[in-house]
């Protein structure tokens, strides 16, 4: 940002691609190319995380994929962002950050937006966790027929089964309940904790979740210790 002459202007980043709503146009995606947006997007949540930026509506359409099949999150127009990250007095602090307000796109929001209540990096985890369902599966997890619905499959329902096809391993099940726990304490604490978890996911080799061999031994076991 800056000013030429008195008028002021903002310089900001061609971006040539399209978003993950409209890469996910035809339907789900394969399963290792979904798991490596997810982790591009944890690890932009690893970076604002750091800043104490929460930003409180990922969902495909804020998600966008570059033609050299970067991955960039945008639109934080409702990050909540700690009064010193944005360089505000605690009296310019916008209200709409308080408990209370319901901000976010249904569908996407965590349990706690739904209520009101305060959310932290745990709720962005949530939010990441219900686009990775959609990537593998083809449709919202908690999509009701009106907003309402939606809004109270959030709150009350679990997330349906991934569907069984090849590359969806129990340990990529495992990750994304862990993600959609309703509680925030049950979820992934961080998201540099989720992004090392979908490192592994994509470092394991491909087997339907009923499968177990031995080469596998040694990531269950990491992950006997993550959940």
């Amino acid at each position: 940002m800056g000013a030429d002459a008195g008028v002021p202007f903002v310089v900001s980043e061609l971006l040539r691609g399209e978003t993950l709503r409209a890469r996910m146009k035809g339907g789900s995606l394969p399963v290792g190319v979904a798991v490596t947006y997810a982790a591009e997007v944890a690890r932009g949540l690893v970076a604002a995380h750091r800043l104490g930026v929460v930003h409180r509506d990922l969902k495909p359409e804020n998600i966008f994929i570059t033609e050299d099949e970067r991955v960039k999150i945008l639109d934080f127009g409702l990050a909540k962002c700690r009064i010193e990250t944005l360089g505000l007095s605690e009296q310019d602090s916008s209200v709409s950050t308080q408990p209370g307000t319901i901000l976010g796109t249904v569908g996407y929001m965590s349990p706690e937006q739904v209520r009101g209540g305060a959310t932290d990096e745990r709720s962005d985890i949530f939010s990441l966790g219900v686009i990775l369902h959609e990537m593998i599966s083809g449709g919202a997890p908690f999509l009701g027929n009106s907003a309402i619905e939606t809004l109270y499959a959030i709150l009350k329902t679990d997330a349906p089964a991934l569907p069984r096809r090849e590359g969806i391993t129990a340990e990529l099940e495992h990750v994304i309940r862990h993600s959609l726990e309703k509680s925030p304490d049950g979820r992934f604490q961080s998201a540099s904790d989720l992004l090392w978890v979908l490192e592994l996911v994509l470092r394991s080799p491909a087997q339907p979740p009923a499968r177990t061999k031995p080469a596998r031994r040694l990531l269950q076991s990491l992950f006997e210790l993550v959940f």
